[in-house]
């Protein structure tokens, strides 16, 4: 990978579901590059195994469908790093595989509490230490099947199409006060959360990218990584997909 050195120097960034996958991609990066990272994610064991590898400088284990931790961890998270200059919200969970008419109402809940849900507690809370600096960039990771939809996939899909809607609507109302949001739409790339899918799931979403391929989260994290800093400065409220040729808009 490339490490551009110092990029991030001064800077700090609240990385959710930071463990593993893209989270733990995202924050190997932005410290290779110079910043201090707090990880937010439901498994304190594997957070501590997460900032021995990394360094991260706080560690939050929490759910963050509960509004009143992921408040909390806000609090705690700013007092210990002085600031929040980035959130990175990479937390999810796939949920059943099942035709809507078959869904399971609990796993259709869990799912819209964890992918969407938790997402709008992060940036309800984030937002304001962000708009008290005059500085921020979020970057919220939703999905291809937030924007094509994939079958048997169907809690998954509404939650990441709410995701790219919310982001819109977040980017437009902090465009002008120096903080800018976007989602990134991956295809499916090689992850622990495949692990929640059966082969044929996989098999599906990896027909469907021209590429013939599944991602890495390395090119996904090196994507985050622009939209986290400096350089992005005038999109906003948008989009950026890593999908391998999947999406068409």
């Amino acid at each position: 990978m490339t490490v551009y050195s110092g990029r991030f120097e001064g800077r700090t960034a609240v990385i959710t579901g930071g463990t593993g996958g893209l989270g733990l991609a995202v924050a190997r990066r932005f410290i290779a590059e110079g910043g201090q990272v707090a990880l937010w994610d439901m498994n304190a064991e594997a957070l501590a195994q997460a900032a021995g590898e990394i360094g991260a400088k706080h560690l939050v284990a929490l759910d963050v469908s509960d509004p009143a931790a992921v408040a909390q961890a806000a609090r705690d998270t700013a007092a210990a790093l002085g600031r929040i200059d980035v959130l990175v919200n990479s937390a999810g969970i796939t949920g059943a595989t099942a035709p809507v008419h078959e869904y399971p109402l609990d796993s259709w809940q869990r799912v819209i509490d964890i992918n969407l849900n938790g997402l709008f507690y992060c940036c309800r809370e984030v937002v304001p230490v962000m708009l008290a600096n005059g500085y921020g960039r979020i970057v919220n990771v939703a999905s291809v099947a937030g924007k094509e939809g994939n079958p048997n996939a169907s809690a998954y899909s509404a939650s990441k199409a709410g995701v790219i809607g919310l982001t819109k609507s977040l980017g437009k109302e902090l465009a002008g006060k120096g903080i800018i949001a976007n989602a990134l739409t991956p295809a499916t790339f090689e992850s622990p959360i495949l692990d929640q899918l059966p082969p044929s799931q996989v098999d599906y979403m990896r027909s469907r990218i021209p590429m013939g391929r599944l991602g890495e989260a390395e090119e996904s994290a090196a994507m985050i990584l622009f939209m986290a800093s400096e350089e992005c400065s005038f999109t906003t409220a948008s989009t950026f997909d890593t999908s391998g040729g999947r999406t068409t808009y």
